[in-house]
């Protein structure tokens, strides 16, 4: 599992998710293995600061069974990256399942993995997305197609992978995942107010 990062990305976007998969490796021993990756391997700083070295750059890693886009200003220009978007693409179609938290879902619309499909992003960008041709644009907390999963702001890329907990290890794992970060709202959201509807 690889969490991207790059320069003006906003810390909780990826750092939400880190925790929760770091937690769930840590007390279900060999469920998650989490690298950090870069758009090219070199230092990066995120929006209020937070300095990063040592990310594998993406190209270089292996195989990734999840692939995790988070947002920030930073996406913008990441947007713009002609060789990164391919990168994403390759990989998706090689059985990479991508997500994205807050602003990376107009990364993954970029890359033309939103095409045709239901989607979110943080609400402030919701017009931004709608630009996108064929993105059936919601504000949802998560949206799971599959393959492609998009959640809203900040926030929530920590219900996005609590979902994925879920998905992959069973929903009473998710919940003592969340219990033990003590993350109270996913108890209401693990109820079926989430929009994560289009899987099983």
């Amino acid at each position: 599992m690889g969490i991207l990062v790059f320069d003006d990305v906003e810390e909780l976007d990826f750092v939400g998710p880190w925790e929760v998969f770091g937690v769930a490796g840590r007390i279900f021993p060999g469920s998650f293995s989490l690298d950090l990756l870069s758009v090219r391997a070199a230092k990066v700083r995120a929006r209020y600061g937070l300095s990063i070295d040592g990310a594998t750059a993406l190209h270089d890693a292996g195989y990734l069974d999840v692939l995790v886009v988070p947002g920030g200003a930073g996406a913008r220009q990441v947007m713009k990256d002609s060789s990164l978007l391919a990168e994403i693409r390759s990989r998706h179609r090689a059985g990479t399942l991508v997500a994205s938290v807050c602003t990376g879902a107009l990364v993954l619309a970029a890359a033309g993995l939103l095409e045709g499909n239901r989607a979110t992003t943080h609400w402030t960008a919701l017009d931004e997305l709608r630009s996108f041709p064929g993105v059936h644009v919601e504000h949802e907390r998560v949206i799971d197609l599959g393959q492609v999963v998009t959640s809203a702001g900040i926030s929530s890329g920590i219900d996005m992978a609590l979902h994925l907990v879920a998905r992959f290890l069973g929903p009473e794992r998710a919940e003592e995942v969340a219990h033990r970060m003590e993350y109270e709202p996913w108890a209401s959201l693990s109820a079926g107010k989430r929009s994560a509807r289009d899987v099983p």
